[in-house]
């Protein structure tokens, strides 16, 4: 076990980084403290080792949470905000953030690795597609699609899963879910990734979500092995749906780390270039790590990973992107919610106040990125208006090249069988608060949890530079 545990260790200090640009970096205090992406998995999952002597070789790993409770100067200043924002639907969504454990989270597919099992046993356990449910997978259909699938990897490998301990830094890998085995037979074998982009299948976004809080098992990172599978919020889902990303075009995902949007993008279409930028080394080489566990490097030359400062990309690379991604550092609610004292909580506040100038800038900068005629999305994790519309507000009342767009149709009504929308200005709520018939708001859509559909926090709004 210990050599195992040795030999993993000293794979990881090998890891590949698909390709890195040498830029100057911004200060490491705000970006660092404030990006960290709450939808893209829990913090609050610690991994319970189940190895013992004569255990078999895919014992599921069992997980436990650990014993935490809110910090109340971060609880106090929500209650504050959101009781005069929200209204009635603050009520529900803070006992939602107040209860890790109700936590839904979604398995979003990766057609880069062989699935033959996987869904046969999400359908079992009860998880179900939530974009062909809602009819939403059109979106992603492309008649011009470059790539073909290939039948080696769409029915091929059985599902793969873990040993006792994993080395994965926490991510959205982190589960507690343990699947029946007397069910499935599971492979102890690593799938081998693609070499040839020839073969690689055509671009389909598939994610499954389970009405209850169950949470599939992850997968351990090895080294020329792509995982099936990425564990998500799913609501994180809503912005690369409304970045509409064709095959062939050039995206740039700003805020990429951890990663899990760069690699939905992936999920949807083959872009000519996908730069996923991260300016802080730590969260940078986590990035790489991901995309390495989950894209083949047949992909390498249209995959990069950028170190430049979010804010000079508007400048260095102007007009050079068709579609870019601003995945802001923002206050997220189920982090900060859980700030580890008193004294980190009242930090986190004081640097909320400062964020919106920075979002604002990053928005900017992607909109100085972006083509004439493209598109920018801008997004966060967090339900506070003043890093929501009113970022978006200021920015499109300084760039009148800058214009809106609707996504009520496109998104709210497909999804709001699963997700529950409210208006992004307190100012448009619906007295009666039915958040699906409320009035839209043109500068962006908002994802509150709820009993039952614990999605979000996820506001986005899609800005398209005009011709």
């Amino acid at each position: 076990m210990l050599k195992h545990l040795l030999s993993i260790q000293s794979l990881h200090t090998k890891r590949r980084i698909i390709c890195c640009k040498t830029k100057n970096l911004t200060p490491r205090g705000l970006w660092w403290v404030c990006s960290f992406n709450c939808h893209t998995g829990p913090d609050f999952v610690l991994q319970q080792s189940t190895k013992r002597k004569g255990a078999p070789r895919n014992q599921v790993t069992k997980r436990r949470k650990r014993e935490r409770s809110a910090c109340q100067p971060i609880l106090d200043c929500f209650d504050q905000q959101y009781s005069h924002e929200l209204g009635n639907l603050w009520t529900s969504a803070r006992a939602v953030l107040l209860d890790p454990p109700s936590w839904q989270y979604g398995v979003m597919l990766n057609r880069f690795a062989t699935l033959t099992n996987i869904k046969h046993i999400l359908q079992s356990q009860g998880f179900s597609s939530v974009l062909q449910q809602t009819g939403a997978s059109t979106l992603l259909l492309d008649a011009s699609s470059m790539v073909s699938p290939s039948k080696q990897q769409v029915e091929k490998a059985s599902l793969f899963l873990p040993h006792s301990v994993s080395t994965c830094p926490p991510t959205s890998d982190d589960s507690h879910l343990q699947l029946d085995r007397t069910s499935h037979s599971l492979s102890q074998h690593p799938q081998s990734e693609p070499q040839s982009s020839s073969s690689l299948p055509r671009p389909l976004l598939q994610c499954y979500i389970h009405p209850s809080a169950l949470r599939f098992p992850s997968q351990a990172h090895w080294p020329g092995q792509l995982k099936q599978y990425y564990l998500l919020n799913a609501a994180s889902l809503l912005p690369v749906l409304a970045l509409q990303v064709r095959n062939g075009e050039k995206v740039l995902d700003l805020c990429s780390a951890p990663g899990g949007k760069a690699l939905a993008i992936m999920q949807t279409a083959t872009p000519a270039l996908l730069c996923c930028n991260e300016p802080d080394p730590h969260r940078r080489d986590w990035l790489a790590k991901t995309l390495e566990s989950f894209l083949p490097h047949s992909l390498s030359s249209r995959v990069i990973v950028s170190s430049q400062d979010g804010r000079s990309f508007g400048r260095s690379e102007a007009g050079k992107y068709d579609k870019v991604l601003v995945d802001a550092p923002c206050s997220n609610d189920r982090s900060w919610l859980y700030s580890s004292n008193g004294q980190q909580g009242d930090q986190r506040l004081k640097e909320r106040a400062r964020l919106p100038g920075l979002q604002a800038q990053l928005l900017r900068s992607a909109l100085s990125s972006v083509r004439p005629g493209g598109v920018v999305v801008y997004s966060t994790c967090t339900l506070s208006s003043s890093e929501n519309h009113a970022v978006v507000e200021a920015v499109l009342n300084s760039c009148p090249e800058a214009e809106p767009e609707d996504l009520w149709e496109e998104l709210v009504i497909p999804f709001s069988n699963h997700f529950t929308f409210s208006p992004a200005h307190p100012a448009h709520r619906h007295s009666q608060g039915d958040t699906v018939s409320s009035p839209r708001h043109k500068h962006g859509i908002l994802v509150v949890p709820q009993p039952g559909r614990t999605w979000g926090p996820m506001f986005l709004c899609r800005i398209r530079r005009k011709k």
